[in-house]
């Protein structure tokens, strides 16, 4: 349009606006309505709220807003000034997949009470020293830097958040973040222990309570847990429901021909109380022996319901829930699926994970972790430079995560931390394909390089990968007993195929004069055949492996072979030579190691005698057949036969 209407240019005529110099002539009468209904909205100036030319039509009419609602002052000052403040969400805490994480899951504690089948391995874990694990100092101060990057929920976990024992402190100082931004405080326990401490929660701030049950029956109690206590587990509901804690959650791990059954009784809990039931989809974790048919399917559990309760109907899920929500007509309570294996959330996925030794969890099914512990304790870790350094490495770990973890055939055999090690819940170096993904102003940080350090990852051989008859040892090592702790650590191998494998070894036993060497050569020791004694006690060492080496399994042996024989040497020598078979999982060059040691011992002590200078050297595997990480020998070794 050429020209504004006549009422246009009154209203901007009015707000001290010259239409020649605040608009340009091709302005439209579209464009300067909304110009002036901008300017009303900022303008603090009293103006009427409806304008209208009695001699135009009603295209020239101009509604102009309120300057400001019809709220109390104070009211709408605090608001503007809320908006004023108001600051987008940190970008430390957003990924590249845009998703906000508003949600920090926090490990207080290892240890737990319990020894359930699906959380403990059967022969336990490696606890940290208690000098790895984050202080009540350290947790707080990593809440408090979360919630100050937009972090509204924290939920404590473990082992058993609850056998921590300044547990109900620690609640009561979270809650005061509730005057930062905290909206919710959480804490997912098994509730062996926690009714009594329940009250002084509430009191300190505790806002939400998932509870973890498998069962309603005490015989199947003690044998998923281990332990003896549904009473306790159960007094503990009725005292949530007393105290009126919303939302109250039981989680329940289903599994095929153990609990499936007893789903009805589980929906009988929902029908008169404010409880929701939440059925889980059986996860692999590193020992939890799991298997695939063990698991049942959110489908089937749904499947089953159903023929009882046809009328179930979905219920409108929140945009960050990690269950699918089900409700029976009637019913106070409602049902949940969790469905980490079948259907995974993680396209809306907001949550991060803080194990207890202070790494950051990106996903519960990947094997990242980066210390946040390592950070804080070094010298002024926790000042505001410690802040800053903090926030960068958190925002690497944010940006590494990926945009879904893997699918249900890759979980099966994917190594990870025991579930209890990750946080009573739903948990290297950060790969090169994420760190590409990585804003340069973070990788630019020498801080952030050093933080990032290796737990494992199926990716990485556990054994050098041997070519051309000479070991070439991959790029990318890790030791196969050792978590990030430094704590030692079984290697599971329960899901390893069963082979033949056949190890080799030598060691060398050097004199320092040609006594012992011609004694054994006449056999005169005054301890006797050298030489065969020391085969045996090789074979038996052999055997022991399991018991000398802890770490070791314990295998069925069908080949044990030691081999003696004087070698040429300025004073003489005595060379050994093992071989050690077996058809199983694992091994087994320890065994033929721990056999070439043996008799190398035995030879040692009975020659000390004459010799206080025998000298015990290269001990070493030479040649290994068989297993995952394939065929090698040693170049150069050339194997003999006793003389």
């Amino acid at each position: 349009m050429s020209a504004l209407p006549t009422a246009a240019r009154r209203a901007l005529t009015s707000r001290g606006i010259h239409t020649q110099a605040a608009l340009p002539r091709s302005t439209s009468y579209t464009t300067a309505i909304r110009r002036i209904h901008h300017r009303t909205i900022v303008s603090n100036a009293a103006a009427p709220a409806y304008t209208q030319d009695a001699d135009r039509s009603f295209e020239n009419e101009i509604f102009v807003p309120p300057t400001r609602p019809n709220l109390p002052t104070t009211e709408f000052s605090d608001r503007m000034a809320a908006i004023k403040q108001a600051k987008p969400f940190s970008e430390f805490l957003t990924d590249n997949f845009h998703r906000q994480h508003n949600y920090l899951r926090i490990s207080v504690t290892e240890r737990c009470n319990l020894r359930c089948l699906y959380c403990m391995p059967e022969e336990g874990i490696d606890l940290s020293p208690p000098s790895h694990l984050l202080t009540t100092e350290e947790i707080l101060h990593l809440a408090k830097l979360f919630v100050s990057q937009g972090v509204t929920k924290i939920r404590l976990t473990g082992g058993e958040p609850t056998v921590r024992k300044d547990i109900v402190e620690l609640i009561t100082e979270l809650g005061k973040l509730k005057a930062v931004g905290l909206k919710e405080l959480a804490m997912t326990t098994n509730g062996i222990s926690l009714a009594r401490k329940l009250p002084q929660m509430v009191e300190g701030g505790l806002t939400a309570l998932n509870l973890s049950l498998d069962t309603l029956d005490e015989f199947k109690f003690q044998f998923m847990t281990r332990r003896k206590g549904l009473s306790n587990v159960l007094k503990s509901i009725d005292t949530a429901l007393s105290l009126n804690i919303q939302p109250l959650k039981v989680n329940c791990v289903v599994m095929n021909k153990l609990n499936v059954d007893e789903i009805p009784s589980f929906l009988a809990m929902t029908k008169d109380q404010p409880i929701e039931v939440r059925f889980i989809e059986y996860m692999p974790f590193t020992g939890n022996k799991w298997e695939s048919g063990k698991m049942i399917t959110y489908q089937e559990m749904l499947d089953r319901i159903r023929k009882s309760h046809p009328d179930l109907h979905k219920v409108q899920d929140h945009k960050n829930d990690t269950s699918k929500t089900y409700q029976i007509p009637g019913y106070k309570g409602k049902l949940g699926f969790i469905t980490s294996m079948t259907h995974n959330f993680c396209g809306t996925c907001n949550r991060l994970r803080i194990t207890s030794d202070g790494n950051i969890k990106v996903c519960l099914f990947d094997n990242a972790e980066v210390s946040l512990r390592d950070l804080m304790r070094a010298e002024g870790g926790m000042g505001p430079g410690g802040e800053k350094k903090l926030l960068e490495v958190i925002g690497v770990a944010v940006k590494g995560k990926k945009e879904k973890h893997a699918g249900l055939g890759e979980l099966e055999s994917m190594p990870n931390r025991p579930m209890i090690l990750i946080g009573n819940g739903y948990q290297r170096r950060l790969p090169s394909k994420t760190t590409s993904s990585i804003p340069l102003y973070l990788l630019s940080s020498p801080y952030v390089r050093q933080s990032i350090r290796a737990y494992s990852t199926s990716r990485i051989p556990s054994q050098p990968v041997i070519t051309n008859n000479s070991k070439e040892a991959t790029p990318a090592q890790k030791l196969t007993h050792v978590l990030p702790s430094g704590a030692a650590y079984m290697v599971p191998i329960h899901e390893k195929a069963i082979t033949t494998r056949t190890a080799k070894a030598v060691s060398t036993i050097k004199f320092s004069n040609p006594t012992a060497v011609e004694l054994i050569r006449s056999n005169s020791n005054k301890k006797g055949d050298v030489l065969s004694i020391s085969r045996i006690a090789g074979i038996m060492a052999a055997k022991k492996t399991s018991e000398i080496i802890p770490l070791c399994h314990p295998i069925s042996l069908s080949k044990v072979q030691v081999n003696l024989r004087v070698a040429d040497d300025v004073n003489g020598a005595i060379e050994i030579m093992t071989i050690v078979t077996c058809d199983g999982k694992t091994g087994v060059e320890m065994e033929a190691l721990t056999a070439a040691m043996g008799a190398a011992l035995t030879v040692y002590d009975m020659c000390k005698a004459v010799d206080k200078g025998i000298v015990i050297e290269g001990t070493r595997v030479v040649e290994k057949v068989g297993g995952k990480s394939g065929d090698w020998r040693e170049e150069g070794w050339i194997e003999w036969s006793e003389v």
